[in-house]
């Protein structure tokens, strides 16, 4: 597949999904407590043609952050991308897509609402240290999460993405994954299943990853959403971005 023969991103994703090998990635999603890795989803070349100028041409908009002991780097919010990156949104909201998406998880996955910053966003790791300590992406929704990050530029021999199946397993071992994603690689995985994090990025590297988050239910109750508003301001987006936005978009 080259740039050469496609018009859209959403007919890249249409030939992607067709092309894969369903019953054997749908096998390797469940033996691995819902975690999966496509090495090229979509072809590099396009990602590094299409998507990646769109991510480096929001880098001004990014919100920087540091927690200490836990996360250092930048993020560009759902709100920014809808603006300025809008391809993006034609993977996010491929339908195509959704549907693999649910037939691999034996669930009905539907978009996040407008006013959730993280629906479809973007994650630097530009400055040395830049990193995220393990975490869950842990669902505040009333169904569940999952969480679909694909690689745009992955500059870089120190900064992966650490993955640790079976934490939440009692009976099988936990068993620890590495992983450089490379342009067009994707993971997908439920987001209250994988225990992860993105270890720290070394001296005149870079990385920068595109997540997606899809639920099974869009309902979150009052304090959870003011709670979950929170935590993406101070962690992610800024207070600006995340209470500003979130007031003024209504939900899908």
């Amino acid at each position: 597949m080259t740039t050469q023969t496609l018009d859209t991103i959403a007919e890249a994703v249409d030939q992607a999904v067709a092309r894969l090998d369903f019953d054997r990635l749908h096998r390797e999603y469940w033996e691995q407590n819902e975690f999966l890795v496509i090495p090229q989803f979509l072809d590099r070349a396009m990602v590094e043609e299409w998507l990646v100028p769109q991510a480096q041409g929001v880098k001004g908009d990014l919100n920087r952050n540091y927690i200490p002991g836990h996360k250092k780097g930048g993020s560009v919010s759902y709100y920014t991308v809808m603006e300025k990156a809008p391809r993006f949104l034609d993977l996010y909201r491929s339908q195509v897509f959704i549907e693999f998406l649910s037939r691999l998880s034996h669930a009905k996955l539907r978009l996040c609402p407008d006013n959730d910053p993280h629906s479809c966003a973007l994650y630097y790791y530009t400055e040395p240290g830049d990193h995220i300590g393990f975490h869950y992406d842990t669902s505040y929704y009333k169904g569940s999460r999952y969480t679909i990050l694909m690689g745009l530029v992955d500059q870089s021999t120190h900064c992966k993405l650490v993955c640790e199946l079976f934490k939440d397993d009692p009976v099988r071992p936990s068993k620890r994954l590495e992983l450089i994603t490379q342009p067009g690689d994707m993971v997908i995985f439920n987001g209250d299943k994988l225990w992860h994090a993105v270890t720290p990025l070394g001296p005149n590297e870079e990385r920068i990853a595109l997540t997606m988050e899809y639920v099974t239910n869009p309902d979150m109750g009052t304090f959870k959403r003011l709670y979950s508003n929170l935590k993406d301001s101070f962690a992610y987006f800024g207070l600006r971005a995340v209470f500003k936005r979130a007031l003024s978009l209504p939900r899908r």
